[in-house]
């Protein structure tokens, strides 16, 4: 058959530029995952998830939310998340990824603007890619460039809605976007400003809330439950209009089987215990620093030492993944990132400080990465 042999071509010249993908298990301490509190294993989701199943909440939906797949647990978890984000709705969605291809297929209309920061996820550049409004990119965090791209827009005629897309924690940088700076200009521009808190939700701001949380501003936030939360799912968080118009219009949404029940369920014990529980981002922010100063103990540079995800840029994506393998025998579950999902020349070493490590675990890693680094210079 001409497609099998073509996908086996495919296959091939992957490997033979040794980017061929392969799926290998979790062994090893915890320094890949996004399971940044610790919950995705914890006895209080185990609990949580008895409770219900008692209680009769089903395990399938069923259907999508528009047919038969409408449960109050789902119903309850957005009310829920809606107070605790601080926004007027929220809807629950399979996963971030679905989200954020409803989020910009469905919104945006055709003359608005979406405005992004180059480094944005691939879940927003598809729903990007299915919009009909206009695109223009700007340089990674910088306010003044998205400023620039917005105004050379408008010269060409621009004049309709605004949609400003960017990451309040990059993924694999591990930098925070100048979220007051581009919410000042969102304010200048009339623009909606729209922030991927998946990697905020659970660590940054009051409970975990997210970075955008405080924000004086018209925003848009998606928090990923399979992160902080250790569930799965997606919450988007907005203006009602906006929610209803994502219900009636986002194929995503509309044409999708509803998250499980009993997974709504198991979001809401998570947002409940970061509101009771402030131990929870105490102690991840606890982990966060203890990890930076280990870093900088042995030779990271401070501008990588932002967040919970701590990049070791090597370069050479040979070495890079060399080192991975390495640190994986060595016990330590550690994962090598390259090109194409992250630029030519920056392949490294994803560092996330997940909840399942201790302060004594993370010491070790650095150390352990610094001999490395030394064997090889």
């Amino acid at each position: 058959m001409k497609a099998v042999d073509r996908l086996n071509s495919m296959l091939d010249a992957l490997e033979a530029r040794h980017r061929r993908r392969a799926l290998i298990p979790a062994r090893g301490l915890d320094f890949a995952s996004n399971d940044y509190l610790g919950l995705a294993g914890s006895k209080l989701l185990q609990d949580a998830a008895l409770a219900a199943l008692t209680r009769g909440v089903p395990v399938g939906s069923g259907g999508s939310r528009l047919l038969r797949g409408n449960h109050p647990e789902h119903e309850a978890l957005e009310q829920e998340a809606a107070a605790f984000f601080g926004s007027e709705a929220a809807l629950f969605m399979g996963g971030g990824f679905q989200a954020n291809q409803s989020i910009f297929s469905t919104l945006p209309a055709a003359g608005d603007l979406v405005l992004y920061d180059a480094l944005v996820h691939a879940s927003a550049h598809e729903g990007m890619r299915a919009s009909r409004a206009d695109l223009r990119a700007f340089r990674h965090n910088d306010v003044e460039d998205a400023r620039k791209v917005l105004a050379e827009w408008r010269a060409t005629g621009g004049a309709d809605q605004i949609w400003i897309a960017v990451e309040s924690v990059y993924s694999m940088e591990g930098d925070l976007a100048p979220l007051e700076d581009l919410a000042s200009l969102a304010r200048d521009s009339d623009a909606i400003l729209v922030v991927d808190e998946a990697h905020a939700t659970g660590v940054f701001g009051a409970s975990g809330k997210g970075l955008a949380h405080d924000l004086n501003t018209d925003v848009l936030t998606l928090h990923t439950c399979g992160k902080g939360l250790g569930v799965s799912g997606g919450l988007i968080c907005g203006p009602r209009v906006m929610i209803d118009t994502l219900i009636n219009r986002a194929r995503p949404f509309i044409f999708a089987t509803a998250p499980s029940p009993l997974n709504a369920a198991l979001v809401r014990a998570a947002l409940r215990e970061l509101a009771a529980d402030t131990q929870l981002v105490v102690a991840a922010r606890e982990r966060l620093r203890h990890a930076h100063d280990a870093a900088r103990q042995n030779g990271l540079p401070d501008k990588t030492l932002i967040s919970q995800i701590i990049p070791v840029i090597l370069g050479d994506e040979a070495r890079t993944m060399a080192m991975a393998s390495a640190l994986q025998q060595q016990g330590f579950d550690i994962r090598g990132i390259r090109p194409p999902t992250v630029p030519k020349g920056t392949s490294r070493l994803r560092v996330s400080i997940t909840g399942n490590v201790s302060l004594q675990d993370i010491s070790a890693l650095f150390a352990t990465i610094a001999s490395h680094q030394s064997e090889a210079a």
